[in-house]
């Protein structure tokens, strides 16, 4: 069989560290041909790892995207404001695309990709990797076996976990709404996609709230300087001390997310100089952060089904949790210990490890390789399997997140979904 040929845009976190590592998994299947970054250091990282050529080595996205078709598949795995523009001149080069969430930052541009994708019949598949886990794939199994009978109500939360938001949404790539987007498209479009997946079900309307209380200059500790360092009165006491988190994760466990985005190839070194130099390094209640610390959103399903969602920093362990309420029963899932117990009304409840199901955790919960899988088996035409969605599909959770967004800015204001995704 033909190996099928990567391309991939964004040398980051998910591209090089996590896709491209994937990739590694299936040689017999697909090859990594030509890579794009903006950063040289990362471009040649790439290069060296996986042997691509030095012809086939590209400066930006956009130098990529001026040669004819590279490969059969790109991966847009860029910051958030370079998703759209390169996927739309992807799909007219006829490249089928991976593409890291969220696929765009509005509602028309979301819809332009999918319709194109439609017109020139290339699969997008959006890198919602949580739906490939074996966590979310037995959850899912329950409800369609009858376990709980008809979903009625959700209850849902994110547990950013606080020093997750102090690295992603505080100093991170994610910090200022403008320039990438609002949190809750950002980090929860895989959480409004895992709702409608789960329940069937698509949305009718939306309401939020949320704000950013505590990562401001009123809770500076007094005397902070700018930086993190030995200067800092508070930096015994800080949990967000940046030289200790970084370095000490460092130290415990090399080259791992998040230390290799501070500094990609990490030494002790490197790792010192990003943080005198870089944002990684700067205290969180000094920074030009504007996304929320805090978030919660209600959503109005078709048949009267009724979500509550609640997306926090202010948790000592990441993870998320969710409970299905059925007219026979409800499931309670934590994806942090890997339980779910599943409850029929009128029967002895049901506690299912998910460790004793999979031994692979790497990456969203094993969710990034299985995906990687999934779409491998797509292109190489065996069908797409339950995880998998269409374009089309994907992006109606990105419509209910910027729904929230619109609906916490107006103060709550009820947002009907089927007029906001059609503006």
């Amino acid at each position: 069989m033909k190996k099928i040929t990567i391309a991939i845009a964004g040398l980051g976190s998910r591209g090089l560290e996590t896709y491209a590592r994937c990739l590694e998994q299936y040689p017999e299947r697909a090859e990594l041909v030509a890579v794009a970054d903006i950063r040289p250091d990362r471009v040649q990282v790439a290069a060296q790892r996986y042997g691509v050529k030095a012809d086939m080595c590209f400066d930006s996205v956009e130098s990529l995207l001026r040669q004819p078709r590279l490969a059969d598949v790109l991966f847009i795995c860029t910051p958030d404001d370079v998703h759209y523009q390169p996927a739309i001149d992807a799909l007219n080069l006829g490249y089928h695309l991976l593409l890291e969430k969220p696929a765009a930052r509005t509602v028309s541009e979301c819809r332009h990709i999918a319709q194109l994708a439609e017109e020139k019949q290339r699969h997008v598949i959006v890198c919602h990797v949580l739906r490939y886990t074996v966590f979310y794939q037995t959850i899912k199994q329950l409800i369609e076996a009858g376990r709980v009978g008809q979903i009625m109500n959700v209850e849902a939360i994110e547990r950013v976990c606080y020093w997750h938001q102090a690295h992603s949404f505080v100093r991170g790539n994610w910090h200022v709404a403008a320039d990438t987007t609002p949190m809750i498209l950002a980090k929860c479009c895989h959480d409004m996609d895992m709702l409608l997946w789960l329940t069937g079900k698509r949305c009718q309307r939306v309401t939020s709230f949320g704000h950013l209380s505590h990562f401001t200059r009123d809770h500076m500790p007094k005397g902070a300087p700018e930086r993190c360092g030995d200067d800092c009165p508070a930096k015994d006491a800080c949990p967000y001390n940046a030289q200790r988190f970084y370095l000490d994760l460092y130290r415990r466990s090399g080259d791992c997310w998040p230390v290799n985005v501070v500094a990609p190839e990490p030494t002790e070194e490197k790792l010192r100089q990003a943080l005198a130099t870089g944002d990684y390094g700067r205290c969180v209640y000094q920074m030009d952060n504007d996304v929320v610390d805090h978030q919660v959103v209600s959503l109005q399903l078709e048949d009267d089904v009724t979500v509550a969602f609640t997306m926090t920093a202010f948790t000592a362990t990441g993870g998320r949790c969710i409970r299905l309420m059925g007219t026979g029963g409800e499931i309670f899932a934590d994806m942090e210990r890997n339980i779910i117990r599943v409850h029929s009304f009128g029967q002895v409840a049901e506690e299912i490890d998910v460790r004793k199901l999979t031994s692979d955790f790497s990456g969203h919960g094993g969710g990034d390789v299985r995906m990687v899988a999934d779409f491998l088996d797509l292109l190489e035409g065996k069908g797409m399997s339950g995880a998998l969605t269409t374009i089309s599909r994907s992006v109606e959770s990105h419509y209910v997140a910027l729904a929230a967004e619109e609906s916490r800015v107006h103060q709550g204001q009820v947002v009907e979904l089927t007029a906001f995704a059609a503006e």
